[in-house]
């Protein structure tokens, strides 16, 4: 935690910038802070720190009903959080009931299980890639959303239909974006923008990864791995970044290995060791809760 403090210490002389820029709200972040402790799902973990513009990049996929609620929850926290704080892309994809109900039925016939945290997170990455997928943007721009979701739900519903699930009604996930947009609105913009400014004004930006390598879909253990680019430079192209405005990477790495979820994990310590490691290490899944398993790395 320490070092995640002195990384976020700032110059005072210059505006600070820190972005999340890949995942979901299958990525959690705790950050102990003038001993207080924060669990951050989709909030950059910067958002505790006054004087900070906090960004969610075009990158990651946002399920609207977990980041207000997540606001709500700083601001009884007593961290303020306002659109001058804080940046939503309107470039960055919704995670919506549909994106949910696919997950649980994707998850459910696969012989050889993921273990995904069923937020949704793959789905929606999937319906990005398909081109079918809704943005911030469209959640405010209530002239085609209606259009948009309703293309995004005939391929979902055809697939729930023919397993047996639920489909999905399309007025009540209008609805549902309308009130999300009533609370968003204000938030989203052109994010960036923002970045090229604030790297023209030579300002600090640190940009916040989620999940590690070893979880990338190109670069980790496939199948057993996220839905987005989780190394370095995946990181930078989700937060909008070119590769010429970096000046360093920092890596953290653990004397162990840990994860949640199925597959093969060699080297796992399915016993006192693996127990110990989790408790001293606290290994249980922020956004999930899950213990995570352990290994030796």
């Amino acid at each position: 935690m320490k070092a995640k403090e002195e990384l976020l210490t700032l110059n005072p002389k210059m505006h600070g910038v820190v972005v999340r820029a890949t995942g979901g709200n299958n990525a959690g972040h705790t950050v102990v802070a003038n001993g207080k402790k924060y669990a951050m799902h989709l909030l950059p973990s910067a958002i505790i720190r006054q004087g900070v513009t906090c960004i969610i990049a075009p990158g990651v996929v946002i399920d609207p009903e977990v980041l207000i609620l997540e606001m709500e929850e700083m601001e009884k926290a007593g961290i303020s959080i306002s659109n001058k704080r804080l940046k939503i892309s309107q470039r960055a994809h919704v995670i919506l009931p549909h994106h949910k109900q696919l997950d649980n039925l994707y998850e459910e016939l696969k012989e050889n299980k993921v273990g995904t945290t069923k937020r949704g997170i793959g789905p929606c990455y999937a319906e990005k890639c398909n081109r079918t997928g809704l943005r911030m943007f469209d959640l405010i721009k209530t002239d085609t959303l209606k259009k948009k979701l309703e293309e995004a739900l005939k391929l979902a519903n055809a697939q729930l239909r023919v397993f047996g699930y639920p489909e999905i009604d399309l007025e009540e996930e209008y609805n549902l974006c309308i009130a999300y947009s009533k609370k968003l609105e204000n938030y989203i913009c052109d994010t960036s923008s923002i970045l090229m400014q604030a790297s023209e004004n030579k300002e600090n930006i640190i940009v916040e990864g989620a999940q590690a390598l070893y979880l990338d879909p190109d670069h980790g253990d496939y199948p057993y791995v996220t839905s987005s680019n989780a190394n370095a430079s995946g990181t930078a192209s989700g937060a909008g970044i070119g590769p010429t405005k970096i000046d360093e990477v920092i890596g953290v790495m653990k004397a162990y290995c840990s994860r949640v979820g199925e597959g093969p994990f060699t080297t796992e310590q399915n016993n006192k060791i693996g127990d110990t490691i989790r408790e001293l290490g606290h290994e249980y899944g922020t956004t999930t809760k899950r213990p995570r398993r352990c290994r030796m790395a």
